[in-house]
């Protein structure tokens, strides 16, 4: 509410404004009125405004005991888990009336309790993985388990995959009738010793899984020196090369249409599949050359021939060459979960490889 003399005022502004080259709808703006208000005011500034500001509160409106007991009754332990719509009801139900279920959620709502009013775990900050970096074989792996099916619904077998991510190359693989911790513990030891694996020399990464950090998998990494790294919860980006290696390997076109019958058929097919993927596969993200050959140190000298090939073929035909040939540069760094800041990535890689080191 204005007096007339703060619309005396306010209209003198608004005229001075105009005045000055400002529209009437801008200037109304800026004071926060409607261009029909001023109008109003134009018509007769000395009237009065006959508003009035007495509020009457209503005549059924809840005295403070009444809100204190709406409030103690929905927090009580009875009632605390249920909504209004339960509450209401059942104290209907025991001859009990205090309020409609609309007060007892506009008093929730103005408590701020209008939310998920059972106990729950509270939650917690996920925070993404450090961003490690490979730079030869033997220092960073990843793990996972996917399912085969069986010729009875609803259950399966369960492929075990260890990934070198600097190489591509599957170190460790077997399939189980079961998903366990001792499993995948007894087959990292197994890596370890034919790998010649060294304390503190591997980065082990895999999902949230049970069997990732099951006690007996946890124990079996101190012991060996393996350094453990975890997803966050429910996040497969984390785990990026073991989801892609899995993707690779079920949409081969000999993946078979038909269950396996038992466990020695799926394991004599998923030996069959590692061999192709280690031996024959072409690699697309380090330059088309098998993780094997990349797991033996041979991809340079590969690639190094190529290089050869290409600049005798553009020697031999060059009209039909470009500048720009194929990149064929040697992939020396892979990074896991690497950062946006490239000078805190490099900073993780850092502390990663004096771990290595140590």
């Amino acid at each position: 509410m204005t007096t007339p003399a703060q619309r005396q005022q306010l209209l003198g502004l608004l005229s001075a404004s105009t005045q000055a080259g400002a529209r009437i709808q801008t200037s109304c703006h800026v004071i926060g009125l409607s261009e029909r208000t001023i109008q109003r005011w134009q018509a007769d500034a000395d009237a009065i405004d006959q508003r009035t500001v007495t509020h009457n509160a209503p005549a059924h409106k809840l005295s403070e005991n009444e809100r204190r007991e709406v409030l103690a009754v929905a927090n009580s332990t009875e009632f605390a888990h249920l909504p209004p719509s339960q509450i209401v009801p059942l104290l209907a139900d025991k001859g009990r009336y205090i309020a409609s279920e609309s007060t007892f959620y506009r008093l929730l709502r103005q408590e701020g309790q209008l939310t998920h009013r059972r106990t729950e775990r509270p939650s917690h900050m996920r925070h993404k993985p450090k961003a490690v970096c490979a730079t030869q074989p033997n220092q960073l792996y990843s793990w996972d388990i996917t399912y085969l099916p069986t010729t009875i619904k609803g259950m399966y077998f369960y492929l075990y995959v260890f990934l070198d991510i600097f190489s591509r190359k599957i170190v460790g693989w077997q399939v189980y009738a079961e998903e366990s911790s001792q499993n995948a513990s007894d087959m990292i030891r197994d890596i370890c010793q034919r790998e010649r694996i060294a304390q503190g020399q591997v980065i082990l990464h895999s999902d949230n899984g049970s069997s990732m950090k099951g006690a007996t998998m946890l124990a079996m990494l101190q012991t060996l020196g393996v350094i453990p790294s975890l997803s966050r919860p429910a996040v497969s980006n984390d785990n990026p090369y073991s989801e892609s290696a899995f993707k690779t390997l079920k949409y081969r076109p000999d993946y078979p249409l038909k269950p396996f019958g038992d466990l020695q058929e799926a394991r004599r097919w998923t030996g069959k599949l590692v061999q192709w993927y280690n031996h024959e596969h072409r690699h697309s993200s380090i330059q088309f050359v098998t993780p094997a050959q990349r797991h033996a140190g041979l991809d340079k000298a590969i690639i190094a021939q190529r290089l050869q090939v290409y600049a005798d073929a553009r020697k031999a035909q060059p009209q039909r060459w470009s500048s720009c040939a194929r990149d064929w540069q040697v992939v020396t760094e892979v990074h896991l979960n690497p950062t946006k800041n490239r000078q805190e990535s490099e900073q993780h890689t850092k502390v990663v490889s004096m771990q290595i080191a140590a």
